[in-house]
């Protein structure tokens, strides 16, 4: 992948702007609501499935190494939370939504809208999965699959249906004007 001057200064930009989406949070339990993907899936857009994904990928060694970038901190023993699972599935979220996005005929709202449920139902598949896991296996709690599912995507699918339909709207947006000036 050969990289361009843009591409070393947005990629770190929505590295950053997730991190900065950590902190925008509506507190509920268990699973927080961040405008994490919001950003996680508007660099996607923009940037492509590689370097949508890369993004992703420097956001989370950040806080791995130690840098409290995450909803509740940083560091390595972060990944025995029972949501660095959705931060593992930003990545291959991101990927999805790239990906999608690269192949499009036509950037519009209802185009963008389908690839975010994907990337969506990505993010939700590796975080659901992780926390089941967590709960059972580390924590020593018991919580079934469907409790997993209701807490970490029922209960959060809602406002990320139309978080998911505002990222489409600014993306579309976004991408004409881009395209206007012979950016993307």
């Amino acid at each position: 992948m050969k990289m361009k001057t843009r591409d070393l200064t947005l990629i770190p930009i929505f590295a950053a702007l997730t991190a900065i989406g950590a902190f925008i949070k509506i507190p509920i339990p268990i699973v927080p609501f961040t405008l994490q993907y919001f950003f996680c899936a508007l660099g996607a857009i923009l940037l492509g499935a590689k370097r949508g994904a890369l993004a992703q990928i420097i956001y989370v060694l950040v806080g791995l190494l130690g840098i409290p970038v995450f909803t509740q901190g940083g560091g390595p023993s972060y990944v025995f939370q029972p949501t660095f699972g959705y931060l593992i599935g930003f990545i291959f979220g991101a990927y999805i939504i790239g990906k999608i996005t690269e192949n499009l005929k036509s950037i519009n709202i209802k185009n963008l809208f389908l690839a975010g449920i994907l990337g969506l139902l990505v993010i939700y598949l590796f975080g659901v999965s992780y926390m089941y896991v967590i709960y059972n296996f580390y924590l020593g709690d018991s919580m079934s699959v469907l409790s997993a599912v209701s807490i970490g995507a029922i209960a959060c699918l809602p406002s990320d249906l139309l978080l998911t339909f505002i990222i489409s709207l600014v993306g579309s947006k976004v991408c004409t004007r881009l395209k206007r000036l012979d950016y993307i």
